[in-house]
C-alpha cells in the first residue's frame, strides 16, 4: 500500500514538493533560532555579570581590601539587581542571604568565570542561576568576588520570545501556502487560455490559435500552429488531387463512352486500339493518384529508421538487377530516427534507387549522414548521366527523358512532392562515377 499518492494536478504536484519544504524550511528556522537565542542569552549575562565582577574589585581595591567598609547590601541589589557575594580572609558577605546555600560552595570553589548551576535545592534559593567567580589579591589579602543572575526571568523572556517566533513561523508558512496558490493559479491562466482556444478551434469559431503565452509555452504554441498549418495543407492537396483525378479522367471515360454508344461504327482493331489507349491513360492516373496518397504527408508521431530501410531497399534493389552493385556509405547507427513518416522515406529511397538500378552500368551509391540539424541522402550512378540541359526538367511529371526504358515518369516527380511537402531541397548533378547525382537535404524543425 502506498503511503503517499502521487498528485494528478499541477497544482496539487507543486503544492506536495512546496509546501513540505517551506514547513522544513519554517521548522529548521525555529530550532536553530532557539539555539542562537539560548547561546546570546548566555554571552550577554556572563559579559554583563563580568563587568559588575570587575566594578566590585575596583571597589574593594579602593578600600584596600577592607569589605566592611564597602556600601553592600540593599545598595547592590539595586543598583545591579543581581547576587553576589565577597570572602575575604576574615570576613564573607552574601546578598542576599537566602542565596547563601547556593553561593557558599562556589566560594569555596576553585573555578573561575562563568559558572552554570542548575536544579538546586536550596531554600530561598532559585533552581537555575548563572555566576561569575574572580579570585584576586589585595595587600595579600586573598579575596572572591561572585555575581550571579537568577535566569527563571530570562529564561520566561526566551520562551515568550520562541513562542512568538514559532507564531510568526506559522503565520509565515500560511502565507507561503497563498502565495503558492496565487502564483500557481496565476501561472496557469495561459493554460486555461489555450484550452479554450482549443475548444473554440474545435468548434470552428477561429482557425489560429492566439495566445499570450509566457516563455514556456510559446513553443507549444507555435508547434500546434504548425500542425494546423500542415492539416490545411494535406486538405488542400487532398482536395486539388481528387480534382486533377476527377478531371483527368473525364475526358478518356468520355471518349469510351462516346465509342460505345455510337452504334453506327462498328467496333474494329481501330477503336479497340483507341479504347484500349484511353483506358491506359485513365489506369496511369489512378496509379498515380494511388501513389500520391501513400506519400501524403507525415503523419503525427511517427519517424523512420533511415539506416534499416536503405539497406532493406538497397538489398531488395540488389535482386532485382543482379548485374549490378548497390552499396549504401553512412556513419549512423541503425537505432537513429529521422522525423519522416516511414512510407515517405521509402517511397523517396525507392524511387532513386529505382532509377539509378535502371541507368547505372554496374554501381549504385547511396549516402546518408545529418549535420547542423540538416539530413542529408546523396544517390550517384555510374550511367550515362543527363545532358547538362535537360538536368533542369529532371523532376516533371511525366516527363521521361528515354521513351525506351519501362516506366510511366512519375518517380521522381513523387520525390519532389515529398520533398516539398518537407520544405526539402533537391537538387540534380553530374556524378563523379560518369552517371547522375541527386542530392536531398531536408532540414529539421524545431
Amino acid at each position: 500500500m502506498m503511503l503517499f499518492k502521487k498528485p494528478t494536478s499541477v497544482k496539487g504536484t507543486l503544492l506536495a514538493l512546496l509546501l513540505p519544504s517551506g514547513i522544513a524550511l519554517m521548522a529548521t528556522a525555529w530550532l536553530v533560532h532557539g539555539i542562537l537565542l539560548e547561546r546570546m542569552s548566555w554571552d550577554f549575562v556572563e559579559s554583563r555579570l563580568q563587568d559588575e565582577v570587575a566594578f566590585l574589585e575596583l571597589q574593594i581595591r579602593h578600600s584596600d581590601g577592607k569589605i566592611d567598609t564597602l556600601r553592600t547590601g540593599d545598595y547592590f541589589q539595586e543598583v545591579f539587581h543581581h547576587a553576589f557575594a565577597i570572602q575575604s580572609p576574615t570576613q564573607t558577605i552574601i546578598s542576599p542571604s537566602t542565596w547563601e546555600a547556593l553561593l557558599g560552595p562556589l566560594l569555596q570553589s576553585d573555578q573561575q568565570g562563568a559558572i552554570r548551576v542548575r536544579n538546586t535545592t536550596a531554600a530561598g534559593a532559585p533552581s537555575d542561576v548563572i555566576a561569575f567567580r574572580k579570585a584576586f589579591i589585595v595587600n595579600d589579602q586573598p579575596l572572591v568576588v561572585i555575581v550571579s543572575e537568577d535566569m527563571a526571568a530570562l529564561k520566561a523572556s526566551q520562551a515568550e520570545l520562541h513562542a512568538w517566533t514559532a507564531i510568526v513561523s506559522i503565520m509565515l508558512i500560511l502565507l507561503l501556502v497563498g502565495v503558492i496558490w496565487i502564483g500557481i493559479t496565476l501561472s496557469m491562466r495561459p493554460v486555461i487560455s489555450l484550452q479554450s482556444s482549443l475548444k473554440k478551434l474545435q468548434c470552428g469559431e477561429i482557425s489560429r490559435i492566439h495566445v499570450k503565452a509566457p516563455e514556456e509555452l510559446q513553443p507549444l504554441v507555435k508547434q500546434l500552429n504548425q500542425l494546423l498549418d500542415f492539416l490545411d495543407r494535406r486538405l488542400e492537396r487532398s482536395r486539388d488531387a481528387l480534382a486533377n483525378l476527377s478531371h483527368s479522367v473525364k475526358t478518356p471515360i468520355a471518349a469510351v463512352r462516346q465509342i460505345l454508344e455510337d452504334t453506327s461504327r462498328p467496333l474494329d482493331d481501330d477503336l479497340r486500339r483507341e479504347m484500349g489507349s484511353r483506358l491506359g491513360d485513365i489506369d496511369k492516373q489512378l496509379e498515380a493518384e494511388m501513389r500520391r496518397s501513400r506519400f501524403a504527408g507525415p503523419q503525427v508521431g511517427k519517424s523512420a529508421f533511415p539506416v534499416k530501410q536503405a539497406r532493406d531497399l538497397s538489398w531488395m534493389f540488389g535482386r532485382l538487377h543482379p548485374d549490378k552493385s548497390f552499396e549504401l556509405s553512412t556513419d549512423m547507427t541503425e537505432e537513429h530516427r529521422w522525423p519522416i513518416e516511414e512510407h515517405d522515406l521509402s517511397e523517396i529511397l525507392g524511387n532513386l534507387l529505382d532509377n539509378a538500378g535502371k541507368w547505372s552500368s554496374t554501381f549504385v551509391d547511396l549516402s546518408l549522414s545529418e549535420d547542423n540539424e540538416q539530413m542529408l541522402i546523396v544517390v550517384a550512378d555510374d550511367g550515362p548521366g543527363v545532358a547538362q540541359d535537360a538536368i533542369s526538367e529532371l523532376g516533371k511529371r511525366g516527363l521521361r527523358l528515354d521513351e525506351q526504358t519501362p516506366g510511366h515518369g512519375l518517380g521522381l516527380a513523387i520525390v519532389c512532392d515529398i520533398i516539398d511537402r518537407y520544405s526539402g531541397q533537391i537538387h540534380f548533378s553530374h556524378s563523379p562515377l560518369g552517371g547522375l547525382k541527386i542530392e536531398i537535404i531536408i532540414h529539421r524543425k524545431t
